[in-house]
C-alpha cells in the first residue's frame, strides 16, 4: 500500500501524538509499504528528508504565539492560499491509497481531508487530544470551535476515526456526531523494548534529586493533565515518606501546580524538569519508583511506557479506559476517580510502603503491555483497518 501519514507535529517536536505518528510510519515501511510524511515545518528540521523507509515533507508554517486560549502550546500552522494546490500536487505525485491523519483540529487534516473527499481516498483519523479546558470561558470557547470548524469538516469526508480509550470514544460520539464514518477501538502502541532500556544511575543524575524515592510524571503539563491533585496528595505522602520527590518531566504550559506547592509548602518536593529528550525518558522510568501521569481523565502514552517499563503506575482514571481491556485496581494499576486527592494519596503510599507488592503489581502491568499494547499488535490492527476501508471503498 501507499500511506500518506498527516500530522502537524511530527519530530523532532516531542510529544504523544508526534512520537506515534512517526512509530507507526516507520512500522508501515518496515512493513513494506510505501509512506510518506507531511507535516508542518518545526524548528530546523529539514523541509524534505528520507529515514527508516519513510519520506517526510515538512510544509512552511507559521508558529502561533503562545496564548492562555491555546494552553501555551507551541501550535504551528501551514494554513496559506496555495496549501490545498500544493498539498494536492505533493499526494497526486505519491499516488495514495489511504490517508491516516493525525489531530482532528489541525489544518492539514483539513486540507488532506477535503483532497480525500475530491479524489475518493480511504482515510483514518486517530484523534489525540480533546477540546476540553477546566476554565468556564474556555471550554465554552472549545466546545464552539468543535461544533463550527471541525465537525462540520469532519462531516464532509467522514473518516473511520480510531477510538484508543473509552474517554476519547465518549468525547467523539458527542462533539462529531454525523462526522465519520465508524469508529474503530485501536489502542495507543508502545516499543517495550526501547523503553526498557534505561539506566536508573542516569535517570537520578538528570532527575537530580540523589537516592530519593521518585514520583515521575511524564508529559507536558496542561490544563487537562495538570498535576495538582498529585500536588494536593504529596503532604500526605511527605509526612511518611519526607525524602519521597515528585519528578515532573514535560513542558509546563501550565503552571498552577508549582503555584499550589507554594501555598501548601511543599514546593521543595517538586522538581519540574521542563521538556526533556526522548531518549532521556527510559533512564527516568528505570530511576523511578512509580508513575503517576495524567491528572484528569484517561490515561494515554506515557501510562503504558510506564507499564512496559514494569513501573507502578498510580492515577486518576477509569478501570474501563481500554474498550476490551479491562483493569483492575491493585491489579495491574492503583487507580480512584478524578478528584479524589486522599484515595490517591493512599494508592501513592501503598507503592512506597510496599516496595514488594508494587515490584509484583510492576510486573503485571508489564505483562498487560506485552499482551495487548505493542506496537507491533497496533500496527496489526490498523494495517487490518486500512485493508478493510480499501475493501469497502
Amino acid at each position: 500500500m501507499r500511506i500518506v501519514v498527516v500530522n502537524n507535529f511530527y519530530p523532532p517536536r516531542v510529544g504523544g501524538s508526534s512520537h506515534l505518528s512517526d512509530a507507526l510510519a516507520r512500522g508501515y515501511a518496515a512493513r513494506g509499504h510505501e509512506v510518506l510524511v507531511v507535516t508542518a515545518a518545526y524548528g530546523g528540521a529539514p523541509a524534505r528528508e528520507g529515514r527508516d523507509g519513510v519520506r517526510i515533507v515538512r510544509l512552511p508554517a507559521v508558529m502561533l504565539p503562545e496564548t492562555r486560549f491555546a494552553v501555551s502550546f507551541d501550535l504551528s500552522f501551514a494554513s496559506r492560499p496555495s496549501l490545498g494546490r500544493e498539498l494536492g500536487q505533493l499526494l497526486d505525485d505519491f499516488r495514495p491509497d489511504v490517508i491516516h491523519q493525525h489531530g482532528q483540529f489541525m489544518d492539514l487534516t483539513w486540507a488532506s481531508g477535503a483532497y480525500a473527499r475530491r479524489r475518493g481516498i480511504p482515510t483514518l483519523l486517530s484523534v489525540h487530544t480533546r477540546l476540553e479546558n477546566p476554565a468556564a470561558l474556555y471550554r465554552h470557547a472549545f466546545r464552539t470551535l468543535d461544533a463550527t470548524l471541525v465537525a462540520p469538516r469532519l462531516r464532509r469526508y467522514r473518516p473511520r476515526i480510531v477510538v484508543m480509550d473509552a474517554h476519547m470514544r465518549d468525547y467523539i460520539t458527542s462533539r462529531y456526531r454525523g462526522g465519520y464514518r465508524d469508529l474503530v477501538p485501536i489502542p495507543v502502541g508502545v516499543d517495550p523494548a526501547w523503553v526498557r532500556g534505561g539506566d536508573a544511575a542516569v535517570g537520578r543524575q538528570l532527575a537530580g534529586v540523589g537516592d530519593a524515592p521518585i514520583l515521575l510524571s511524564v508529559g507536558h503539563v496542561i490544563p487537562l493533565r495538570d498535576r495538582v491533585g498529585l500536588v494536593e496528595a504529596l503532604p500526605a505522602v511527605l509526612a511518611r515518606h519526607p525524602e519521597a520527590r515528585l519528578v515532573v518531566a514535560g513542558r509546563v504550559y501550565y503552571d498552577v501546580f508549582l503555584r499550589r506547592a507554594e501555598e501548601l509548602g511543599i514546593a521543595y518536593a517538586v522538581r519540574p524538569l521542563g521538556a526533556v529528550p526522548k531518549a532521556s525518558i527510559p533512564h527516568l522510568l528505570a530511576a523511578a519508583t512509580l508513575e503517576s501521569h495524567e491528572q484528569g481523565d484517561g490515561m494515554g502514552t506515557a501510562t503504558l511506557e510506564a507499564m512496559a517499563a514494569g513501573v507502578p503506575v498510580v492515577g486518576w482514571g477509569r478501570l474501563d479506559n481500554f474498550p476490551g481491556v479491562p483493569l483492575q485496581d491493585g491489579g495491574e494499576v492503583l487507580l480512584t476517580h478524578r478528584g479524589d486527592v486522599p484515595g490517591l494519596a493512599q494508592r501513592l503510599l501503598r507503592v512506597l510502603d510496599d516496595p514488594d507488592a508494587a515490584r509484583e503489581m510492576g510486573e503485571r502491568g508489564r505483562a498487560l503491555i506485552d499482551a495487548h499494547f505493542t506496537l507491533d499488535r497496533v500496527l496489526d490492527a490498523h494495517l487490518d483497518t486500512f485493508a478493510d476501508l480499501l475493501l469497502r471503498r
